[in-house]
């Protein structure tokens, strides 16, 4: 009998707890849409926030919801790395960039060439040279030459928690 009840007691919390967090009534629900480049949080069907043309994606749950931060972490090229001239190649690949830190000679020409059967693009977020590209797919490329020194932080706004880089331009 004691085991009956246990079971029956373990199943009933399993069963509440599984049926935390949703809920019947849809007017107290969050959703979160994604276009493109913005993420606008949305209850009841009216718009509360969004992240357009910032790089930044956010997203508003509700009260007691899981909130993940989206901003890109910019990683930072080690001051021993080797600087690279000419025709200097990134990839991306797998929703991600291949290498993600470069450091360059001012006046080299930096080639992106995309690998995934999805859109990328390119987009600085801060340095000395603006850099935008459209977006491209499989087999294409995107190349642009840095002239001046710096440290460029760039993104595909596709993507950006997980395809961004840093470009050191050294003169």
């Amino acid at each position: 009998m004691k085991t009956g009840m246990g079971a029956v007691i373990a199943c009933c919390v399993l069963t509440f707890a599984a049926g935390c967090g949703s809920s019947g009534n849809t007017s107290n629900s969050s959703s979160s849409t994604t276009t493109g480049t913005t993420t606008a949080a949305t209850t009841s069907g009216t718009a509360t926030g969004a992240g357009a043309g910032t790089g930044t994606k956010t997203s508003s749950a509700a009260a007691g919801g899981i909130r993940g931060d989206t901003t890109p972490k910019f990683a930072s090229p080690s001051s021993s790395a080797p600087v690279q001239s000419g025709v200097v190649q990134i990839a991306y690949r797998n929703i991600a960039i291949d290498p993600d830190t470069i450091r360059v000679k001012a006046g080299s020409t930096i080639k992106w060439t995309n690998y995934d059967s999805t859109q990328a693009n390119v987009t600085s977020v801060s340095g000395p040279q603006r850099i935008a590209s459209k977006n491209f797919g499989e087999g294409s490329s995107f190349e642009v030459k840095v002239e001046k020194p710096g440290v460029i932080h760039y993104e595909c706004t596709l993507y950006p928690t997980t395809m961004n880089g840093t470009i050191e331009v050294v003169s």
